[in-house]
């Protein structure tokens, strides 16, 4: 909000002190931008809302939110969720919000960094050296296992594969990335990276 003095003109709204309000436009503006975040609310697990501190109107506004079915009824309700967040202080929630989502970009980014590294392993013998050369502390004799049987699971017929050897090795990379501390392991939303020493 912009409180300068200035005169008054006939396309300012000046309020009784002689300050200018901000406009029309800005306050639906700012409205559209509490409703977005409010939108970016409603989709958190509860576990976090609790976490952010929320006042209790605006935590029942966002859980009758999400037991309303109609299309209406969730427009009115979210309406209702932004005219709620206009009385509190935004710029936590923004941070909060923010954070979560930062996490699940880290995780879906760690997850695609275990589809690559499995599809280079079962695609490409010097990926193991690779993956080795990185990984050192990796059981070689079990992923050299898990490589193969995702290789002559890859090579059957389309209607004969059974999938298990690609879940195997995939599970087995991502629990080695975890080791690493690339991924959530605290279910906190946010990727710990870290030198995988705790």
């Amino acid at each position: 909000m912009n409180i300068d003095q200035f005169p008054p003109s006939d396309d300012d709204e000046v309020d009784e002190n002689g300050y200018r309000r901000p406009s029309k436009s800005q306050r639906k503006k700012d409205s559209h931008e509490l409703q977005s975040l409010g939108d970016a609310l409603v989709a958190m697990p509860k576990e976090r809302l609790a976490d952010i501190g929320l006042p209790e109107s605006l935590n029942d506004a966002i859980e009758e939110y999400k037991r309303t079915k109609s299309f209406e009824g969730k427009r009115r309700q979210m309406q209702y969720i932004g005219k709620l967040m206009r009385g509190c202080d935004s710029e936590p929630i923004k941070e909060a919000v923010a954070s979560f989502q930062l996490g699940h970009a880290r995780n879906a980014l760690a997850l695609h960094d275990s589809e690559r590294w499995r599809a280079e392993l079962v695609a490409d013998d010097n990926a193991l050296t690779r993956w080795v050369a990185e990984y050192p502390e990796s059981d070689v004799q079990k992923m050299r296992a898990l490589i193969r049987n995702a290789r002559k699971d890859f090579a059957a017929a389309p209607e004969n594969r059974s999938g298990r050897g690609f879940r195997e090795l995939f599970q087995f990379i991502k629990q080695a990335l975890e080791g690493q501390g690339r991924t959530d392991d605290d279910g906190d939303g946010l990727l710990d990276v870290g030198d995988g020493e705790d």
